[in-house]
């Protein structure tokens, strides 16, 4: 449906956008996911037409449009502040793209009225503006962008204004939105949550380039580098040093000790330097050392976070300067962690908690 072909922005001496190329199928919910200053608005604009592009193709269903204006591109957008015009009602505010087509009165009720009750606000369409909540006023730009039947639909971190509990139920009527209609949505987001809970993909990016394109459970599961892997979700990474060939891969890892690897070295020389990462929720703590061939450390508790279903524990253990993150679930009624910092714990982990990362 829309493709990316070496696309670069440059503003002066400052790139923005490097050397992107994507592939984006019709449906797909796709997520931009980065940090401030990674070049996802600046991405997203040159789809829409906002911004032009410095070098590189962008094309829809086989046709360059990276030179046509934005209001011949079959596309759509809305944007974080949702851009509703306040001397307008509802009614009008959706109806806005019809009326400058010169839609005929009576179609331009009856799509007004399909698409009022598709975002569930039937019978506000004599409201003004000023008279909605947030996630109403997103709702009629939703069916104003909408209406129009765009083939893409770009949204600019559109409940980026919202708050939490508000934003999280707006994810569940945008992903059924979106399934319901079939239109292709490509989100701009920073939040991790939004983009792993919504998109089918998500292309994460960081200083104008794309690092990695993968679906949500991919990204979380196997990150490809360091940057991706600290940038979804949290974190433990530890400087390890592999030995071995073949089936026979171990990796001596500071602060853990010798594991092995069961072919997750890859092609990689004896005695190379690489990076494991562990999530904290793939480590088990225990008062016990645990009965071997389990591999485990012992460690001291030196904090914990309180964080409503679950507790994050900082465990030291030697021979690593910063403490290992440990997610658990919270205890109800008698916490066997309650008052813990300071107690000493064995830290364990399975063979599939490990990814290997190319040390930087």
């Amino acid at each position: 449906m829309i493709s990316l072909r070496n696309v670069n922005k440059a503003f002066g001496r400052v790139q923005a956008v490097r050397d992107v190329s994507l592939e984006i199928a019709k449906g797909e919910f796709f997520s931009l996911l980065g940090a401030s200053g990674s070049g996802k608005t600046t991405l997203l604009r040159m789809i829409a037409g906002f911004e032009s592009v410095t070098s590189g193709k962008i094309l829809i269903d086989g046709q360059e449009i990276q030179d046509s204006p934005p209001h011949l591109r079959p596309i759509n957008m809305v944007f974080q502040n949702y851009a509703i015009f306040p001397h307008l009602n509802v009614r009008d505010n959706i109806a806005y793209g019809l009326q400058r087509l010169g839609t005929p009165k009576a179609e331009q009720a009856r799509m007004v009225d399909a698409m009022l009750e598709m975002i569930a606000l039937p019978g506000y369409g004599d409201r003004r503006a000023t008279q909605l909540s947030g996630g109403q006023m997103q709702r009629v730009a939703l069916a104003r962008a909408l209406i129009l039947k765009p083939k893409v639909l770009l949204l600019d971190e559109p409940l980026g204004a919202l708050d939490k509990q508000l934003r999280e139920q707006m994810q569940l009527e945008l992903r059924s939105l979106q399934r319901q209609l079939g239109i292709t949505f490509i989100l701009v987001t920073h939040d991790q949550e939004e983009a792993l809970t919504l998109s089918d993909r998500v292309a994460v990016m960081e200083n104008g380039a794309v690092i990695q394109v993968d679906t949500p459970a991919g990204l979380y599961d196997h990150p490809t580098n360091r940057a991706v892997a600290a940038f979804v979700g949290s974190m433990n990474f530890f400087d390890a040093t592999v030995h071995g060939q073949g089936d026979a891969y171990r990796a001596e890892i500071a602060g853990l000790g010798p594991q092995r690897l069961n072919g997750q070295a890859g092609a990689r020389q004896d005695g190379a330097r690489v990076l494991v990462a562990i999530r904290p929720e793939s480590l088990t703590l225990s008062p016990t050392a645990p009965e071997a061939p389990q591999p485990s450390v012992q460690g001291r508790i030196t904090a914990r976070q309180y964080m409503g279903g679950r507790q994050m524990l900082h465990v030291a253990v030697e021979g690593r300067a910063a403490p290992v993150a440990v997610s658990i679930v919270a205890q109800r009624g008698d916490d066997p962690w309650d008052g813990s910092e300071g107690r000493p714990v064995w830290l364990t982990w399975g063979p599939g908690a490990i990814s290997l990362l190319d040390a930087e």
